[in-house]
């Protein structure tokens, strides 16, 4: 299909009912809705996201596959609008005890060091709403839990 094939796109954003991701792509929720997903995917349009970790624990916990190198995915606010697609642009499964400070740093939310990245991450790993995520009230991450450090870019911006 060429551009000018392309079906008319919505005037208004799809709505969490209607979602229908372009291109068919998976949607890429970074955190929870509110003020910390607000921020990472302001990061990520800024360009100053340019990696995400997440727990081999919560992919089987959903039945997901891990991400793969080459595969996109379309980036949604907390009001679940579409707001960017992006590609996976590397992937490795190390223990929580092993993230270096280049991923820490490219994650893009200020953390000068992996202590600093690491005590905000379980913050957010052991709060209420990853616990219930989980269906685990007493989930904990330490230094062998496993972690899928993703690196990814951004491709498009789907908010011009």
């Amino acid at each position: 299909m060429t551009t000018s094939e392309q079906p008319p796109q919505p005037e208004n954003p799809p709505t969490p009912e209607g979602f229908s991701a372009p291109e068919g792509l998976p949607k890429a929720e970074f955190a929870f809705p509110g003020p910390l997903r607000d921020q990472l995917v302001a990061a990520i349009l800024d360009g100053s996201k340019t990696s995400t970790t997440g727990l081999v624990i919560d992919y089987e916990h959903e039945g997901e596959a891990l991400p793969e190198v080459g595969s996109r995915s379309v980036v949604v606010d907390s009001e679940d609008r579409p707001v960017g697609i992006i590609e996976v642009t590397g992937v490795r499964v190390v223990p929580l005890a092993e993230v270096d400070l280049a991923h820490a740093l490219d994650e893009g939310e200020g953390y000068a060091d992996v202590a600093a990245w690491r005590a905000g991450h379980e913050r957010f790993w052991h709060s209420a709403e990853m616990r219930a995520a989980l269906d685990d009230p007493g989930f904990t991450v330490d230094d062998t839990t496993p972690a899928v450090l993703e690196r990814f870019r951004l491709v498009t911006d789907l908010r011009l």
